[in-house]
């Protein structure tokens, strides 16, 4: 058993999440959610994984257009599944905005998240680009824009261009994806608890809460 004088460690979770994944933003705050009511310590890292590499920076079409295309789907049917997870997004108090959001490349923002983890400030950094993509319609494919959104929440601006331009973190973005390729992971936002429980998806509160519990309570036995 665990006492004062030997405090618990952190349940350690990765996380494998795009800026572009609506659902990456939901398991966000379904996560926290959790972690907030079960009371349980963890430490959270964020990994790289790009849902359409193959994405211009500046494609010219709607979210709803190059959903279309890529799976392959009619209008209609995208367009319903994107309303289904703008409300789910609403009720957790997530305001996506579809209409303007620009669909673009995200390896340029998966740079800026390793920048900032080397800063110590990955999970600030984390939140700031979904709210950019999802909630404010931001550029989240283009160095400028990327070294805005970062200047607003007190990074330098100058640092940021010259770490996006030199591709200084390119090498930790492509090792996150061979890592997820090792795991065998197809889609996200999928969660490692512990290195050892994979978890697929934006899973309910009372899922990661479970899972939580379940680690500290084999980590104790």
């Amino acid at each position: 058993m665990n006492d004062s004088a030997n405090p618990i460690a952190p349940v350690k979770i990765d996380i494998w999440s795009d800026v572009q994944c609506p659902w990456c933003y939901i398991g966000k705050r379904r996560l926290e959610a959790a972690v907030e009511s079960s009371g349980i310590a963890v430490d959270i890292e964020y990994h790289s994984f790009e849902l359409a590499p193959d994405t211009p920076v500046e494609y010219e079409g709607t979210p709803t257009q190059f959903l279309s295309e890529r799976k392959g789907l009619p209008m209609p049917q995208v367009k319903e599944m994107l309303t289904r997870v703008t409300d789910i997004a609403t009720s957790l108090g997530l305001d996506y905005d579809y209409d303007h959001i620009h669909q673009t490349n995200t390896i340029k923002a998966h740079e800026l998240l390793h920048f900032a983890k080397a800063q110590g400030r990955q999970l600030e950094m984390k939140e700031r680009l979904l709210e950019a993509y999802f909630v404010k319609t931001e550029h989240v494919g283009r160095v400028e824009d990327l070294a805005d959104i970062a200047a607003s929440i007190g990074f330098d601006r100058d640092e940021v261009v010259r770490v996006l331009e030199s591709n200084e973190y390119l090498p930790a973005v492509k090792a996150d994806m061979e890592v997820a390729m090792q795991y065998g992971i197809q889609g996200v936002p999928f969660f490692v608890i512990e290195g050892k429980y994979g978890v697929s998806g934006a899973q309910e509160s009372e899922t990661f809460a479970n899972v939580l519990t379940q680690v500290l309570t084999e980590r104790d036995a």
